[in-house]
């Protein structure tokens, strides 16, 4: 089995991690899921944000921890973030409807994404947030999965360059 393609990028702030999350935001299309994990706190909610700005969300985007999905339109594609931490089993995710919300014409982001992995569809985006001892530095470590995001990586790698100072 080919080895998935990894990209390891670090932020100093909210900003920068917004910054990488907007730039990411010009490789996402219909139907894209993006799976967000790693540290509580790290930033999974203001990478969301920077996503949402880049897809042209000009609402504010809040967590949707209490609220478990929050929907925004964005230029294009309407877009559907999850935060799938309080849930407890995986019926729980099944039960808000999460094979309709895939089977929209959008783009999804989950929170936690890791817990539901059984359900997410074969092609996704993971991105691990972690907060290495060094802080305020955030570690934002991309992973292609499935044949959409290896023809996809190439352009992601270049990207990439511009969304952190170097």
């Amino acid at each position: 089995m080919p080895m998935e393609p990894r990209l390891v990028l670090s932020t100093g702030s909210a900003e920068e991690t917004q910054n990488i999350g907007e730039g990411l935001a010009q490789m996402l299309g219909s139907r894209d899921v993006v799976s967000l994990t790693g540290d509580l706190g790290a930033g999974k909610t203001t990478l969301v944000q920077g996503l949402a700005r880049g897809l042209g969300v000009t609402e504010p985007v809040l967590s949707p921890t209490f609220t478990l999905i929050r929907e925004y339109q964005g230029t294009v594609l309407p877009i559907y973030h999850l935060d799938v931490y309080r849930l407890e089993r995986l019926q729980d995710v099944v039960d808000l409807g999460f094979d309709e919300i895939l089977d929209q014409e959008a783009i999804v982001l989950i929170e936690w994404g890791d817990a539901i992995e059984a359900l997410l569809p074969q092609t996704y985006l993971q991105v691990e947030l972690t907060l290495p001892e060094e802080r305020p530095t955030r570690r934002i470590s991309l992973s292609g999965r499935g044949p959409s995001w290896a023809a996809r990586w190439e352009r992601l790698e270049q990207l990439a360059t511009s969304w952190q100072k170097v």
